[in-house]
Formats: structure tokens, C-alpha cells, sequence
């Protein structure tokens, strides 16, 4: 669906374009934008690469292991129907620990596979758990501590100072991570009376 919402804004955008006059100003910005984006991952390469590697070590040294034990109370609280020994719990743990690390390409399948365990215990194959939509939700707005993509855009704009965002995102983050989790459990007891009636 997503696929021929974006065909349909492109396609808008060149007929526009035609019946306005101004082809050449969308020939230019296609070939300058597409110029610039590779320029800009590029850039991005090395200061992600530095930073994927030293979360790498730090997983390695056992950091995401003690996070994972320290988020362990916080995730029995938000999922209390996956049991804590099962396999959901451990990507759960570790997806969470990886997004608050800022490693969102490592928390990624982490998430997936998380979604892929919970999926075992769901009894609805056909519609998402509570657990699922909890996990999504937190997921989706994360709390951040170390915001690297964002650091690693700003340095590659020459920003005098690229770290000046890691307090902002973390306040922004942790207000969109608690707002997300009121927001799921108004939902899931609005589902529940639902049900009920």
C-alpha cells in the first residue's frame, strides 16, 4: 500500500510539474537530491561504522548482557504474559537494550525476532497480542541515550556541535517512550471492556 501511495505523490508531482512549466526544476532536484543523499551515506558510513563497532565491543564486554538484567524488572512490568524464561523475553531485552544504546540496526532484527517469539505464545494467530502492541509501541518511540544517526548527520553538516541533541533526544524520547506506554494500556483496557460488552 505504502508502495503506491508514494507512486501516486511522484506521479502527482511530474504531472504538476508538466502543466506548470517546470520539468527542468524537477530534473535538477532529482539528480541534486539524489547526488546529495549519496554523499550524505557516505559520510554516514564511517561514524556509523565507528559507533556499530564500538557497541559491538561493548556487547562483546557483556554491556548489553547487564543492561538486559537491568531492564529485566521494568520488562516483566509491560509484558506480564510472556513468561520470564521464554525466548520472547531474551529478544525482548536485548532489542530494548539495543535501542537505548542507539544501535537501531542491531535492534531491528532483534525486534523482529522478538515479534516472531511472541507470535508462539499469541492464541490469535490472525490478531496481535497485547504483549505484540506493547512491544511495538515501545519500539516505535524507544528512549535513546546515545542518538548516533542523528550525531553522525549533524557531524557530517559540520554541526560545531554534533552532540549538543544527546540531552534533548533523551528527554524527547523518554516523554514519547512513557506516553506510548500510557497510551497502550488505555487501549488494551478500552479493548477489554469491548470485549466484555
Amino acid at each position: 500500500m505504502i508502495d503506491f501511495i508514494w507512486l501516486v505523490l511522484f506521479l502527482a508531482g511530474i504531472v504538476t510539474a508538466m502543466f506548470t512549466g517546470n520539468m527542468s526544476k524537477v530534473a535538477d532536484a532529482i539528480i541534486h537530491g539524489s547526488e546529495r543523499g549519496v554523499t550524505l551515506s557516505i559520510g554516514l558510513i564511517s561514524v556509523i561504522a565507528l559507533w556499530l563497532g564500538l557497541m559491538n565491543i561493548a556487547e562483546r564486554a557483556g554491556a548489553i548482557a547487564w543492561l538486559s538484567k537491568l531492564l529485566r524488572p521494568v520488562a516483566r512490568f509491560l509484558f506480564p504474559s510472556v513468561p520470564a524464561d521464554h525466548p520472547a523475553m531474551g529478544a525482548i531485552l536485548a532489542n530494548m537494550s539495543a535501542n537505548l544504546l542507539g544501535i537501531g540496526n542491531a535492534a531491528t532484527p532483534l525486534g523482529l525476532k522478538a515479534m516472531h517469539e511472541l507470535q508462539t505464545l499469541n492464541p490469535d494467530k490472525e490478531t496481535a497480542s497485547d504483549a505484540m502492541c506493547t512491544l511495538l509501541a515501545i519500539n516505535t518511540a524507544s528512549i535513546t541515550l546515545i542518538p548516533t544517526t542523528v550525531v553522525a548527520i549533524r557531524m557530517q553538516y559540520h554541526s560545531h556541535q554534533p552532540t549538543a541533541v544527546v540531552g534533548t533526544t533523551l528527554v524527547a524520547s523518554a516523554i514519547g517512550t512513557a506516553f506510548a506506554i500510557v497510551l497502550d494500556r488505555v487501549f488494551r483496557r478500552l479493548s477489554r471492556r469491548r470485549r466484555a460488552a
